[in-house]
């Protein structure tokens, strides 16, 4: 018979904590030991070990007792040492091995317990001292392996890599470990004192239990075990028993502890656990200790885990015992100012936690203490508003979105979040921006004010001080009478009186009567009286508090108002995340009406930009669209189907009142992408159309002019929205309402241009298609030339004629025949001595009249001929020259361009096909009625055939230079110009402008010499002198930066002229008009952002903008000098000129200097170029001459990340130089 092992508890654990692998086992079988020195058999001798393990397994189910012989045990144990290289399957044995026996073990005691059998109670101590030896090793073995085998983070874990081992054919152990933790659970529900009398012996056996459980949570992070819910419940379960029952909480303390500083992955399993201990088991005891030991932690500022990890705890830990938490906080509050920033945000979210916790209690349940504890807690947020560390800043606010939530709606504290946040809108970080949006936001969504139902819950400043008016004549209506002031010799009063108690009015008399003394009338008048008193102190009462709320009210709109002018700038923020943030609140604070959402709102349109190139630009213009969507295109579900186009159309209209030319150009941008995505009706367009044609009743200008200019950004996807309602457009728009309304009219040939839309704006579905012409006796064209030639002093003309002009160049297939006939009709009306006649509204060269279903009274002629002033007149004239001129150069090039294609495609093609006519006829729906143009009129349609074909044969460098020729030398030289006639009398009028003194003849005198500057080369060298002196010496901003725009288009047309002038450009950045100083500028920018000009010196001028009064001004120039600094190093290769320019420019404050030299040397990344300017700058602090020039050397030295040590000791010794010379 085998003898009895010699087991001693405390020196296995001795052996087993110093080196599993070294515990003897000399009572092994043979055939396992033969394997000792060669473990890796163990592998391929499967069938020698089930054999052993099988006999032991044999043995124990026969006994318990049976692993007391020393070659069962030792059996075990040599397997165990060796785990490694035995088969899964073997360990899996062994688990299921011990953990039957223990439960065998457990139900046996069990018994024994109940029958009170002392002496066997104590024959039990050392089986289950054995088995939970082995139990831990086991489970700790089968830990290990599967350590070894599970995949790595970026390989998977949890559920995942156990169905990925389980696939693979790999032994997966937690089904075995639940069951053994379960097994220990039972053992823990014992009464153990009975069984081990000392307290070490029970600690000891309570570590057996506990410690394996400790090494699968440590383990988790490889192994995923602790993410397995019946795993975590068992193992919650077992720790909490052995803590609440059998003295486990010193050391569970401890473990806990050193947990959270070593393993950060047990942040939230550690508070999860202790939150079971405290609540399922009553100990709350355990997070109190643990809490008090954390909060004494000393943490290394090198140490990033740590905090890191208690940070994460602390938070989890206050969300789930907040309560427990709060009775720490005397301890826990050295950490609020902790150097750690994690710290600080865990105590943050702490602090915010507790007030939760607080705020639901019942009153009943709410102490006074509580109450104190609360605004301490809230202080503490608020102070934390102001944290040195963004990360806190941002968390705070994100605390405060969770508070907002609450039911208690902390009113008064809401005021001071609201104005902390609007401040951080003004933060560094972006993150803090981007919170601080998502907190107004949300404080504006749980807003407190709604008491009162009939404020819908909305926070309309108007309405609020219509209400807090009202209320306070109320009051004042409800209060007595201020007695009359006694005059200064009067004003003495007896000390007697002030000792007096105040009486109620009415209620004093010189020889008050007794209720005895009174009659019944007049005891039922006194009560009258008292309770009218009574019912008029109550309803002040009452109004106060409605005054009072109402003020808060207003109080917090301001607020959120002012707030709004803040986020309209973060509209323009790099990090996407914010923009989308601030677009969000826009359409939250626009549902509660408050008034700034609308400028917001309007703001949001220039997204539509937002280079779409990468997935955040995409994001921002679908989210742009999505909040115009839900702002303007969804209306009550419960409306019927016209309704809703009425809403939709009414939308759409009101979004173009009020807008500058920015603005509609943005809208149009979205409203066609709108378009394009399918998301505007066809019935939807049906109503504008309805809206623009109305004329049963007055309809008011803005609406119908809104309702084309929305159809005419809907052609722009869509042409045929304007094609099939052509002969509307030509009725009302260019009919007699268009002639009242000049801005109609105007808009219309917005619209009318749209039937073919220029080069570059054509939707995909109409790009590939060639351009529709018309020929010039066309309805639409006529009209358009009639509008031309009309008769008026409105200077609205200019607008209509601008864009008349713009649509014949892109409709007709001749424009420049049509615009020749323009021109000398308007001259003949312009210079002839009698009253012309009205221009008629058919071509005089055109063999077929107009033939368009118009009522005669919309083109019937006035009875008498309008007399015009002959300034305005010629003015008129010069417009419709310089106009004519750029788009005949647009023209060419566009001929230019269709001359190549057709090259091109005829090269293309193997079989030459027959060239279809640029003017060859198309047919529009606008010919509904009109009879077929004659023969006669198409017959110059083979002639430019044949000239294509002229033209077709040289190369695209032989047709760019016939085409530049004509441009150069036929339209302002060639005999048969007729443009020709106009350059010398242009510049006329402007060389003598005291003699054409009107001021808007001068105006368009000046743009139209620009214009024609830009025609030809020899034009613009003879007039450059003039030009330059107009824009230098006119008193009228307008001319100045029209002239300023018109010198930039010279120098991308005519560089080598303009290059030696551009002086004159920059010279317009000091101009003392801020429109004029914006405009050279934007002109700037563009040239030297597109390479046009050359960056020279005198970016130095542009620099001084970024330090402009005017605010626009200072945002250009920000954003120029942040586009210039992605071109080239152009900042760095400047930087030397730019800070000599700027340090000797005496008007230039100190202030202004340094910041403008912060910014620039922002833009200075590299460390080469950062090293290289500070060396050159370094050279110039001995030749400095002034104590100014060098301290701005000095500070510029500072800015530049130069790290020269070097140049520190230069900056120090000169300052000390410079400060003995003072």
């Amino acid at each position: 018979m085998d003898s009895q092992a010699n087991f001693d508890v405390n020196e296995a654990i001795k052996h087993y904590d110093s080196d599993p692998a070294q515990i003897a086992t000399p009572d092994a079988p043979r055939e396992l030991q033969d394997f000792e020195h060669e473990p890796e058999r163990l592998q391929e001798e499967g069938a020698v070990i089930n054999a052993e393990l099988n006999a032991v397994v044999d043995a124990v189910a026969d006994s318990p007792e049976a692993i007391t012989r020393s070659s069962n045990f030792d059996s075990l144990q040599f397997l165990l040492r060796f785990s490694s290289y035995v088969p899964p399957t073997t360990l899996g044995k062994i688990l299921d091995l011990v953990s039957s026996a223990l439960s065998g073990q457990v139900d046996a005691i069990h018994a024994d317990i109940q029958a009170n059998d002392q002496d066997a109670l104590q024959m039990h101590k050392t089986l289950l001292e054995m088995y939970a030896f082995l139990l831990r090793w086991a489970i700790s073995a089968a830990e290990t392996r599967d350590a070894q085998e599970t995949p790595t983070a970026s390989g998977g874990r949890g559920k995942a890599a156990k169905h990925k081992a389980a696939k693979d054919g790999k032994w997966d152990a937690t089904a075995q470990i639940e069951t053994a933790l379960d097994r220990i659970s039972r053992v823990l529900r014992l009464d153990l004192a009975r069984i081990f009398v000392t307290t070490s012996e029970r600690d000891t056996f309570i570590g057996l239990l506990t410690k394996p459980i400790y090494y699968i949570m440590e383990n988790s992070e490889k192994t995923g075990r602790i993410k397995n819910k019946a795993i975590r419940d068992h193992s919650f379960r077992v720790l909490a028993m052995a803590v609440k029952r059998h003295g486990h909480a010193y050391t569970a303390q401890i473990l806990i502890t050193q947990a959270l500083f070593f393993y950060p992955h047990l942040s939230e399993p550690m508070a999860e656990l202790l939150h079971i201990i405290a609540n399922s088991y009553d100990y709350p005891q355990l997070t109190e200790d643990v809490l008090r030991e954390v909060s004494d932690k000393d943490f290394d500022s090198a140490d990033k885990k740590g905090p890191s990890s208690v940070s994460a705890f602390l938070i989890r830990i206050s969300e789930l015992l907040p309560d427990v938490v709060m009775k720490q906080m005397t301890s826990l509050a050295k950490l609020i100012d902790n150097e750690s920033y994690t710290l600080r945000m865990a105590m943050i979210d702490v602090c915010g936690n507790s007030v939760i916790m607080i705020s639901k209690q019942t009153e009943d349940q709410r102490s006074e203490e509580s109450k104190k504890k609360m605004d301490s807690f809230l202080d503490e947020l608020e102070s934390r508003f102001l944290d040195i560390n963004p990360y806190c800043r941002a968390r705070v606010m994100q605390v405060w979105m969770k508070l907002c939530d609450l039911e208690q709606r902390l009113s008064k504290r809401r005021k001071k979040a609201a104005k902390y946040a609007a401040l951080s809108l003004k933060d560094k970080t972006s993150n803090v921006r981007r919170n601080a949006i998502k907190l107004l936001t949300k404080l504006v969504e749980t807003h407190p004010f709604t008491t009162f139902p009939d404020d819908e819950g909305l926070l309309s400043p108007e309405n609020t001080r219509k209400k807090l008016e009202d209320y306070e004549r109320q009051i004042q209506a409800l209060l007595p009478p201020e007695p009359e002031k006694p005059a200064a010799e009067e004003q003495t009063l007896d000390e007697e009186m002030l000792q007096d108690a105040t009486q109620v009015e009415g209620a004093t008399s010189a020889n008050p009567q007794s209720p005895d003394e009174m009659t019944d009338g007049q005891k039922l008048e006194t009560m009258r009286k008292l309770a009218e008193q009574a019912a008029t102190v109550e309803k002040l009462d009452i109004l106060d508090k409605s005054r009072k709320y109402y003020t808060d009210m207003l109080r917090f709109i301001e607020v959120v108002d002012d707030a709004a002018d803040n986020v309209m700038q973060l509209l323009s923020a790099k990090n996407k995340s914010e923009v989308i943030e601030a677009m969000d609140f826009f359409v939250k604070i626009n549902a509660y009406k408050i008034p700034n959402a609308r400028n917001g709102i309007r703001r949001m349109l220039r997204l539509i930009w937002t280079k779409g190139n990468s997935d955040e630009g995409k994001g921002v213009q679908t989210h742009l669209i999505e909040c115009y969507k839900d702002l303007f295109f969804v209306p009550n579900p419960l409306w019927k189907s016209e309704q809703v186009d009425d809403y939709i159309k009414n939308n759409m209209i009101s979004l173009t009142y009020g807008t500058t030319p920015a603005e509609l150009t943005s809208l149009e941008q979205l409203l066609s992408t709108m378009m394009k995505q399918g998301m505007i009706k066809d019935s939807v367009v049906q109503k504008l159309w309805a809206t623009y044609g109305y004329q049963k009743k007055a309809l008011s200008r803005t609406m119908r002019r809104g309702a084309i200019i929305v159809l005419g950004m809907l052609a722009l996807a869509k042409p045929e929205i304007i094609v099939n309602e052509m002969e509307l457009c030509l009725r009302i728009g260019l009919g007699e309402l268009g002639r009242r309304d000049l801005g109609l009219a105007r808009y219309t040939c917005i619209a009318l241009s749209r039937i073919s839309a220029p080069s570059g704006k054509q939707s995909d579905s109409t790009a590939a298609a060639q351009v529709a012409k018309l020929p010039n006796a066309h309805a639409v064209l006529v009209k358009l030339a009639s509008l031309c030639e009309s008769v008026s002093d409105d200077k609205e003309w200019f607008g209509v004629a601008e864009q008349a002009i713009s649509a014949i160049y892109v409709l007709s297939k001749h424009p420049d025949v049509l615009c020749s006939e323009i021109l000398r009709r308007k001259t003949k009306h312009v210079f002839a001595h009698q009253a012309p006649s009205r221009p008629t509204s058919s071509d005089s060269g055109a063999g077929d009249p107009m033939d368009v279903d118009t009522p005669e009274t919309a083109v019937a002629e006035p009875p008498q001929p309008r007399k015009q002033n002959p300034a305005l007149a010629l003015s008129q004239l010069l417009f419709i020259v310089g106009h004519v001129a750029i788009k005949q150069i647009v023209h060419l090039e566009l001929c230019e361009m269709e001359f190549k294609r057709r090259k091109a495609e005829k090269q293309t093609k193997t079989a030459p096909t027959p060239r279809k006519s640029m003017t060859s006829e198309v047919q529009t729906p606008a010919k509904k009625g009109r009879k077929r143009a004659s023969a006669k009129n198409q017959t110059p349609a083979p002639e430019d055939v044949d000239e294509l074909e002229m033209m077709a044969g040289p190369s695209e460098d032989d047709i760019t230079d016939h085409i530049a020729a004509i441009r150069e030398r036929e339209l302002l030289y060639g005999p048969d110009s007729l443009l020709s006639n106009f350059g010398p009398l242009v510049r006329d009028i402007c060389f003598n402008n005291t003699s054409y003194n009107h001021p808007t003849l001068q105006a368009q005198a000046a743009l139209c010499l620009a214009k024609l500057m830009c025609v030809s080369s020899e034009y613009c060298e003879k007039n450059l002198e003039l030009l330059l002196t107009m824009m230098d010496r006119s008193k009228d901003p307008v001319v100045r930066s029209n002239l300023v725009i018109a010198l930039a288009d010279m120098a991308v047309c005519f560089n080598q002229l303009i290059d030696e002038n551009e002086s004159h450009l920059y010279r317009r950045l000091n101009d003392g008009d801020p429109s004029v100083k914006r405009t050279c500028l934007m002109t700037l920018t563009f040239l030297i952002l597109a390479g046009q000009v050359k960056v020279k010196s005198e970016l130095a001028k542009m620099a001084k903008c970024m330090e402009d009064s005017d605010g626009k001004i200072k945002d250009m120039a920000k954003m120029f000098f942040t586009e210039l600094a992605t071109k080239d190093n152009a900042i760095y290769n400047q930087f030397i000129d730019m800070f000599s320019t700027l340090s000797a420019d005496r008007e230039l404050h100190e202030d202004a200097f340094k910041k403008i030299i912060k910014t620039l040397a922002g833009y200075i990344e590299k460390d080469k170029h950062a090293k290289m300017l500070s060396r050159k700058l370094a050279d110039r602090l001995p030749r400095a001459d002034s104590e100014r020039e060098w301290n701005h050397i000095a500070f510029t030295l500072g800015q530049l990340q130069h790290k020269d040590e070097e140049i520190t000791k230069m900056v120090a010794e000169g300052f000390r130089v410079v400060q003995a010379s003072a």
